[in-house]
Order: C-alpha cells, then sequence, then structure tokens
C-alpha cells in the first residue's frame, strides 16, 4: 500500500484529465456536458464505495462480497432516522458511520478472523453468507417495501451550462470528504503508519510490537464504515429496499479491479471513471444498458493492464 500511496497525485492528475477532456468535447449546455457532470458526481459515490472495499483488501487481502449489504445498512439507518426522528439525512452520518463501523469491527473480531490464512474459497463464501443474512434480516424487519427519503431544501444548481440537483452535489462533496479524511488518516497518523506497515509485512509488524489483530478489524470496521457513510449519501438519490447495495457491490468491485486492488488513488481515479463511462454510455449507446460502456472499458483496461491502472504486477 505505501508505494501506492506515493502515487496519489498521478491518481488525481489522471481522473482530472479525463474530466476536462470529456468536458471540453462536449461544449456547454450540451447534454454530454450534463452526463459528464452527473456522471462526475455519481463517480464520486463509487469511490468512496470502492474505497472501503481496496482498503480492506489491501490490509486483510480479503475479498468483501458483504460490502453492498452494510451500505443498505446505512440506507436504512438514514431513511429511519430521517423519517421517524425527522433528523437531515446527511447529519444521520454522526449515526450511520458510527453504528457501521462498530458493526465492522465486531463482524472481523468474531467472523473474518477465523478464516485468516485460510482458503480464499471459505473467506468468500463468508463474506457471502454475511450478505445473504443481513440482506434477509433487512427483508424480515421491513418487509420488501420501498422506501424514498426527500431532502426538503433540495434545489438544481447550473455549473457551466449542466444542471444538477443539490442532494448529488452534496454526496459528491461528502464523498470526497471522507475519502479525503480516509487519506489523511493513513498518510498523517500514528494508526494510519502502523495500517501500512500491517498492509507491507504483517509478520514483520508484529515482531514490532503491533496488535496485528486489532489493527485488522479496525481496518476492517474503517472500511464498512466506508460503506455506511456510502450508503448515507446516496439514500436520498435512491430507492431504499434490501437488496438495494447489490448493485453498488458489483460497481465497486469494478472500481477496485479498474483501479487496481489496494489502490487507494486507483480507488477514486476508477470511481470517476467508471461514473463518467456510465453516463457517457447511456448517450452514446442508446437502447442499451449504460454498464454496457463499463464493462467495455473494464474489459480494454485489464487486457491493456491486468493489474489495473496503479495497481502493481503480480
Amino acid at each position: 500500500m505505501n508505494h501506492l500511496i506515493s502515487r496519489a497525485g498521478l491518481g488525481i492528475l489522471v481522473a482530472v484529465a479525463v474530466v476536462a477532456g470529456a468536458w471540453a468535447r462536449s461544449g456547454s449546455g450540451s447534454v454530454t456536458a450534463q452526463a459528464v457532470l452527473t456522471g462526475l458526481l455519481l463517480g464520486g459515490v463509487y469511490a468512496l464505495v470502492a474505497m472501503g472495499l481496496t482498503l480492506i483488501f489491501g490490509v486483510l487481502d480479503i475479498v468483501n462480497f458483504a460490502h453492498g449489504a452494510f451500505m443498505t445498512l446505512g440506507m436504512y439507518a438514514t431513511a429511519l432516522l430521517a423519517t421517524g426522528a425527522g433528523l437531515n439525512p446527511y447529519l444521520s452520518l454522526l449515526v450511520s458511520v458510527p453504528l457501521l463501523f462498530g458493526l465492522g469491527y465486531a463482524v472481523q473480531r468474531h467472523l473474518v478472523s477465523r478464516t485468516m490464512g485460510g482458503s480464499l474459497a471459505a473467506q468468500l463464501l463468508l463474506t457471502l453468507g454475511i450478505a445473504m443474512l443481513l440482506e434477509n434480516a433487512l427483508l424480515l424487519a421491513f418487509s420488501g417495501d420501498t422506501r424514498t427519503v426527500a431532502v426538503s431544501f433540495d434545489t438544481p444548481l447550473r455549473v457551466l451550462g449542466a444542471v444538477a440537483d443539490l442532494s448529488r452535489v452534496l454526496a459528491f462533496a461528502g464523498a470526497m470528504g471522507l475519502a479525503g479524511a480516509v487519506w489523511l488518516l493513513l498518510t498523517r497518523t500514528r494508526l494510519g503508519t502502523a495500517i501500512r506497515a500491517v498492509a507491507a509485512n504483517p509478520e514483520g509488524a508484529s515482531l514490532v510490537g503491533l496488535d496485528v489483530r486489532r489493527l485488522h478489524a479496525l481496518t476492517f470496521a474503517a472500511g464498512t464504515a466506508c460503506a455506511g457513510a456510502a450508503g448515507t449519501l446516496v439514500t436520498p438519490l435512491v430507492t431504499v429496499e434490501p437488496t438495494a447495495g447489490e448493485l453498488f457491490n458489483i460497481i465497486g468491485f469494478v472500481v477496485v479491479v479498474l483501479g487496481g486492488l489496494g489502490s487507494v488513488p486507483g480507488a477514486v481515479a476508477g470511481g470517476l471513471i467508471v461514473g463518467l463511462t456510465e453516463q457517457l454510455g447511456g448517450i452514446y449507446l442508446p437502447g442499451q444498458s449504460p454498464l454496457l460502456a463499463v464493462f467495455a472499458v473494464f474489459v480494454l483496461v485489464l487486457l491493456w493492464r491486468p493489474q489495473g491502472l496503479f495497481g502493481r504486477p503480480a
């Protein structure tokens, strides 16, 4: 993870170059300009989802299929607080993030830790089982009825000729702010240094006195909190249901592999690229799923760089 952190500037430059190039070709006020703006805002949320996934993989070397289910829990926590307690959906971050952090810590210490060092199949089946358990628990508790959360102060904003709802802008700003906070945690704190040491060499980290098991749990908890935060931020934009996080889970894995497994800047750049590709694909491939363009780019990148844009060759 250390070598990837030093390339953060390159990751941001690539993402900005992609956005600037697409916008320059679109022309202000065009349909393409609108798609670029929407894709950029949505890509910020994708980046936060992927950051949680890549953080867990980079340190624990586990592919977490329960990530989308944890995101759904964040959506339901926000919906309940907004409709039941009248709390502003964005202020519910103060509840959903600590809630998912604690849940992630408990899940890692009591369940995931038992598969550490075991077979990949056992880890995949465990996280898949956790996802199914959480989704069915939500189905039992809230049935299959869908929920929506409206933002009373939502208003359209004009940006260089394109229009974006305030809720989308706030979701993007919140996602980028939280991604920045995770970045600062990893690069500017003693805890972040310890986490990077465990990611680089767990045996060596243990020999110098670091509590590797505790750091694994904290990392998994931080990644789960990212999923919960992403769920809160998108709640005003989506329909909340027990399986709402599945699509984000799939896209999150695409972003992680596209950017490079374990690469934090790759998650940010990959999220923005996927968001833009999805929206532009809806315009230039009419009648097709917007994800068709995403998977086409995904395959092309893997043919060119199997390790992802910012990954290191195995």
